[in-house]
């Protein structure tokens, strides 16, 4: 994660600042848009991706034309009437829509469409998780689109297409479709009047916090349509052993910046309220609240013209604040003391201080171009930021928390770092980090979270013993519910390897976990087994599996769910890790990535679009050991789902729709394993097939087999369609919003068939 986040700040480093200038929507390379010829044309494929996600009105008004154009045309292609998005969860999905138009519509019409100003959507660009990283770093280059009455030509195709859908998906499309974010609701009910004080007693043992599931990650304190954290989902993580929650704030926003800093503190007064009443209500089922810290944010040059002083590193347009200047640190110590005066009840801190934005002049080593910190080493400058936010804090509230994150330190200088540390805070390091491992004869190392290589690893232990002998208690970062390795599900059920891991971490002695980043937070039984081993750290881990079996599905499941498990776990041991197949591949969108006849020539982005760039996808991993991998995964995957079918007959009466939407769970889970591998193995064909010079009986095997791939993504297409449709956790990530809705598994089909049939004649 580390390499991509350099990059992509490096290129967003090019935006200007959001606090001192109207901003500039980028463009990067600016190449032409891909063309989906399997639609009519762009106006077609403009409203398929939209239908039932903006307002007809809205897309009418995008392309100049009236409603019942708009209407006409989706009817024309069969598409299905389903349930608009509330206007107060449209926030929770303009990630998803402008995804779905990048390669349609120009900058002009996608602010049209999604009703944001430039301004806004510079931001969100650059703020909301890197998302032009993400997007690709550049923005296709797409003429404006405007409505033209539909030719005989357009019109049969359109009947073409309507007939697929028929043919496909007549019997699916009867069934009605549970509106997208209705889990929102459902978590925010509170679940059978849970009793309150015993939860807060059972869980002040150690320390175990998460993100919310469904959580906005830009600036959540003003922007309060959509509460992440409401008193259903509070109450369920308190059952589950959760006591701590976490929040991303910006601290020149959160406090007022006094004379040195006036610009600083807009809107603090409403953030502090609103933090205040989620601290609150946190506090009524036992849990605390804590900042996630990522400071001091850089700033523009002209913020430093009459600051010559505070002038850090820089990079492009941007500047640290310089932490070596006493006025920096002061404001931070002063700021941080403000806001835990102000909410008292708050629970701490945690901090990165070398990755993600640029913020200390150490933060992105290159702390050479600071005329101070240049003179100081690096682990000085990395151990000074953290002494002036743990003063800050505990001036504040000398009983909160302040958590010290190792993610981003050179690992030469982490031992000195942390023997520069407060005795007072807590050392946390990611528990899987840098573990040595083998798939497919491929020896490497985790780079990012990973649910499929158990941790702890000598990285993350040798750093946690020292910081022990140097009077620090101790926190493991890990992911408990799922990865990058398929964040689409809301959890894995892979309980045999979260028993593992959360059982050596039990043996380690720490002090507490973070079990999330902005992905995993849903309240899933995962939660469970972390909480179990933190109670009693040398339990039995089949007597904490059983147990959670009976607990969630009754006795007569328990066989049948613990072989499920087991052999889900089993198999996920042969997921081919790197930082490439989880980001890149299509293990976040499964068949909803589209296949192309020929190269796009587009490189894949951080979950973003997929393409067809295998070469993108499979660092390190030859192409045979790639898909070899995947295909063990699917074939162990495929024997845990028998398991769990009979799983879901035998639950108990009061347990079988959870077990049937666990079981939705796992089989989307399988889909999407498995439609990677059939998109690897196509491209594959494909390139061999196109690349000529070879005999035509070989041909011919090729297109045999190309067949034979496209029904099978057309197979896992309709399939995972009815999945979503009934269950809308499916393909949701918070930070990500929905890589895909069902219509997109439909266009899927539509596209495999038009790719059989420009393949048949090569």
């Amino acid at each position: 994660m580390l390499k991509f986040l350099k990059i992509a700040f490096l290129l967003l480093i090019l935006l200007n600042h959001p606090l001192f200038a109207q901003e500039e929507l980028p463009v990067g390379s600016y190449p032409p848009a891909i063309e989906f010829k399997y639609f009519p044309n762009t106006m077609y494929a403009f409203v398929w991706r939209n239908w039932n996600l903006v307002e007809p009105s809205i897309m009418a008004k995008t392309i100049g034309c009236q409603v019942k154009d708009i209407n006409e045309i989706a009817a024309s292609m069969g598409l299905p009437n389903g349930v608009l998005i509330p206007e107060n969860y449209k926030k929770q999905m303009f990630i998803t829509v402008i995804r779905r138009n990048w390669h349609l519509l120009p900058y002009d019409q996608l602010l049209e469409l999604t009703g944001m100003s430039k301004n806004e959507l510079a931001v969100s660009l650059r703020d909301d998780d890197f998302l032009f990283i993400k997007l690709g770093g550049l923005k296709p280059k797409c003429p404006r689109l405007s409505f033209t009455t539909p030719t005989e030509k357009d019109k049969q195709r359109a009947k073409e297409i309507k007939q697929l859908v028929g043919i496909y998906f007549k019997k699916a499309l009867k069934k009605p479709e549970k509106p997208r974010l209705g889990f929102i609701e459902e978590l925010s009910t509170i679940p059978n009047k849970p009793k309150i004080q015993s939860l807060i007693d059972s869980n002040k043992k150690g320390l175990r916090f998460i993100y919310s599931y469904f959580g906005v990650f830009g600036d959540p304190l003003i922007d309060t349509a959509i509460n992440p954290y409401p008193d259903g989902l509070l109450a369920r993580l308190a059952a589950q052993g959760i006591n701590g929650v976490w929040m991303h704030v910006v601290l020149n926003q959160l406090a007022p910046g006094g004379t040195d800093f006036p610009e600083f503190g807009a809107g603090h007064n409403q953030r502090i309220a609103n933090l205040r009443k989620t601290v609150e209500r946190a506090k009524k089922y036992g849990i605390q609240v804590y900042l996630y810290l990522n400071e001091p944010r850089s700033m523009p040059a002209s913020f430093f013209e009459n600051r010559s002083a505070m002038a850090g590193a820089r990079e492009g347009d941007l500047t640290a604040l310089c932490t070596s200047n006493k006025t920096v640190t002061d404001w931070m110590t002063n700021s941080l003391c403000y806001v835990f005066k102000q909410v008292p009840d708050l629970g701490g801190v945690f901090t990165i201080t070398a990755s993600e934005n640029l913020t200390n002049c150490a933060s992105h080593g290159n702390q050479q171009s600071c005329p101070r910190c240049s003179k100081l080493s690096y682990s000085a400058v990395i151990a000074d930021v953290n002494k002036a936010i743990e003063v800050g804090v505990h001036k504040g509230n000398p009983d909160a928390k302040v958590i010290v994150w190792d993610w981003g330190w050179h690992d030469s200088d982490a031992f000195d770092i942390i023997s520069k540390l407060p005795k007072s805070v807590w050392f946390m390091s990611v528990s899987e980090w840098k573990k040595p491992f083998e798939r497919g004869g491929v020896k490497t190392t985790v780079g990012e979270y990973s649910i499929s290589v158990i941790g702890p690893g000598n990285h993350a232990k040798s750093h946690w013993e020292f910081a022990k002998k140097a009077g620090l208690k101790t926190v493991a970062k890990v992911q408990i519910n799922n990865t990058w390795e398929l964040s689409a599900v809301p959890w894995l059920p892979v309980p045999d390897l979260v028993a593992e891991h959360t059982s050596n971490l039990a043996k380690e002695n720490i002090d507490g976990m973070m079990l999330s980043w902005s992905l995993g937070g849903y309240p899933s039984p995962n939660l469970e087994i972390a909480y179990a081993f933190a109670q009693q750290p040398n339990a039995n881990t089949e007597t904490i599996l059983n147990n959670l079996a009976l607990k969630r599905y009754g006795d007569k499941a328990v066989p049948y769910v613990r072989r499920a498990w087991t052999s889900f776990s089993k198999a996920f041991r042969q997921f081919p890790f790197s930082a490439n197949v989880i980001y890149r591949s299509p293990l976040q969108y499964g068949p909803a990535n589209l296949l192309f006849a020929k190269s796009t020539n587009y490189t894949a982005t951080m979950v973003g679009f997929p393409y067809d760039d295998l070469n993108g996808w499979l660092a390190p991993y030859p192409k045979a050991v790639f898909v070899e991998q995947f295909d063990k995964l699917v074939k162990g995957w495929k024997e845990g789902l028998g398991m769990f079918n009979q799983a879901v007959k035998y639950a108990s009466t009061g347990n079988k729709r959870k077990a049937e939407g666990d079981a939705e769970i796992a089989q989307a889970a399988y889909i999407h394993f498995a439609s990677v591998s059939n998109q690897a193995h196509f491209i594959i064909c494909r390139d061999k097939l196109l690349a000529g010079n070879i005999p035509e009986s070989e041909r011919s095997a090729l297109r045999k087999e190309i067949n034979v791939l496209l029904m099978d993504e057309i197979s896992l297409a309709r399939t995972l369609f009815e999945i979503t449709r009934n269950n809308p956790l499916i393909g949701f990530e918070a930070s990500n919003q929905y890589y895909y809705v069902a219509q997109d598994l439909i266009e899927k089909v539509i596209d495999c068939e038009y790719v059989r049939v420009e393949l048949s004649e090569k």
